[in-house]
C-alpha cells in the first residue's frame, strides 16, 4: 500500500507554523537561548519557545489547565486542520516520551505535600496521563477516528509514522495526523540531567529543546510532498545500537527496493552520547558524506527528545532544492534500546 505525506506543520523555537520553521532553518538561526529565571531550571540554556502562551495562541476557552506539551501539539495541529478533513475517517497518532513530566511531578507532589493525599486539583488530572495531548487534539478539532499515543522516546516519531501507515493499510482511517511532541520543563531538565550522567558522556551538557512537528499522512493526495516507501524499527538486545540500526536500515532499503548509494539525503536524529555515536557510525558506514550533509543538522536545536525524528522529517521537507524522485533516509536511536528508520521518495 502506498502512503504519502500531504502536509506538515511545526511549532519550534523559531515560531509557530511550517513557514517560521523553514525560514529559521534556512537562515541558520541558533534556536538555543538563555533561560529566564522564572523557568526555575538547572539549565542555563535551552531551545525553547520563550514567549509561547497557550491562552494567547489558542484563546481562553479550554486552556486554563492545559499543560505545555498539549498546548504545543494543539497549536501545531491547527495548521493541518485548515484543509477539509473527514472527522470520522481521520486518526491521530502522537509520539512522546512520557507525556508531560512536569504535570506528573506537580500532581504527585501536591498529593504528598497537601493536608490530605486527595487534596489535589482535579482539573490537572488529565495532564498526568500520557495520552493527554493526543486526546485533547481529538476533542479540540472534533477528530473521531483512532487516537493513539506512542511512547518511544527518541524513536517515537518514526514509530508513530509506522503506526500511521499500518492504520491506513488496515483500513482503519483514510487520513492520519501523526508526529511527535516534547516540552521543556524543570522536571524534564532534572530527569535528563540524571539520566545523561549515567552515560558518562562528553555530550552531557548538550542543551534540551522542545516543540511539536506533525504530518498529514494518507493513501494519496494532490501535490503530495513525499511517498513513504518503508518504515522499520528494532530493539537493541545486545547493547550495540550501531549493529541494530545497520540491520534496520538494510531491511528498510531492501523493502523500498533501493541501495545505499542511491540515497540522496540522510537525516539523523541528532542524538548525543553513546547512542549518538552509534547512530553516526552506522550512517557513515552506509551512506556518502554528501547525502549525510544534504539536510541541515538538528544538533543545534538541542535535544528534542521524542520530537527528534519528527523534526528531522520536517527539516527534510523544508530543505530547498529537493528533486522529484529523490530518495531520503531518516533514522532515530534511543538510549533505552529502540532504533528506527524510514525511506521516503520526494514528490
Amino acid at each position: 500500500m502506498t502512503a504519502v505525506i500531504a502536509d506538515w506543520s511545526a511549532v519550534s523555537p523559531f515560531g509557530i507554523g511550517r513557514t517560521a520553521f523553514a525560514e529559521g532553518l534556512r537562515a541558520g538561526t541558533d534556536p538555543v537561548r538563555e533561560l529566564a529565571a522564572d523557568w526555575d531550571s538547572p539549565d542555563e540554556r535551552a531551545g525553547v519557545l520563550a514567549e509561547f502562551d497557550a491562552r494567547a495562541v489558542l484563546g481562553k476557552k479550554g486552556t486554563r489547565s492545559m499543560d505545555r506539551v498539549t498546548a504545543l501539539t494543539v497549536t501545531a495541529m491547527r495548521e493541518l486542520t485548515e484543509r477539509p478533513l473527514d472527522a470520522e475517517r481521520t486518526a491521530i497518532v502522537l509520539g512522546t516520551t512520557t507525556g508531560s513530566a512536569q504535570s506528573m511531578m506537580e500532581f504527585t507532589g501536591s498529593s504528598l505535600t497537601g493536608a490530605e493525599p486527595f487534596h489535589v486539583d482535579p482539573a490537572l488530572m488529565p495532564n498526568v496521563v500520557m495520552n493527554c495531548a493526543a486526546g485533547r487534539c481529538g476533542i479540540w478539532y472534533g477528530i473521531k477516528g483512532p487516537n493513539t499515543t506512542v511512547a518511544g522516546g527518541r524513536a517515537a516519531g518514526l514509530q508513530g509514522l509506522q503506526y500511521a501507515v499500518r492504520l491506513l493499510a488496515a483500513g482503519r482511517a483514510d487520513t492520519v495526523l501523526c508526529g511527535a511532541a516534547e516540552e521543556y520543563s524543570r522536571a524534564r531538565a532534572w530527569l535528563e540531567r540524571h539520566a545523561r550522567s549515567l552515560e558518562q558522556s562528553p555530550e552531557y551538557g548538550a542543551p534540551l529543546g522542545e516543540g511539536a512537528a506533525l504530518f498529514t499522512v494518507c493513501r494519496e493526495a494532490e501535490n503530495a510532498l513525499a511517498e513513504i516507501l518503508s518504515v522499520r524499527s528494532r530493539v537493541v538486545l545486545d547493547g550495540d545500537p550501531r549493529t541494530a540500526l545497520l540491520a534496520c536500515l538494510r531491511g528498510a532499503l531492501e523493502e523500498a527496493g533501493t541501495r545505499p548509494e542511491e540515497i540522496a539525503a540522510v537525516v539523523s536524529s541528532g542524538a548525543t552520547g553513546l547512542t549518538g555515536r552509534a547512530e553516526r557510525a552506522a550512517l557513515t558506514e552506509l551512506f556518502t558524506e554528501q547525502a549525510r550533509g544534504r539536510v541541515p543538522a538538528l544538533a543545534g536545536f538541542g535535544d528534542l527528545g521524542a520530537g527528534s525524528a519528527a523534526f528531522g522529517l520536517a527539516a527534510l521537507l523544508a530543505t530547498p532544492g529537493r528533486d522529484i524522485g529523490e530518495l531520503a533516509v531518516l533514522t532515530s536511536v534511543d538510549r533505552d534500546g529502540a532504533v528506527g528508520c524510514a525511506v521516503l521518495r520526494t514528490l
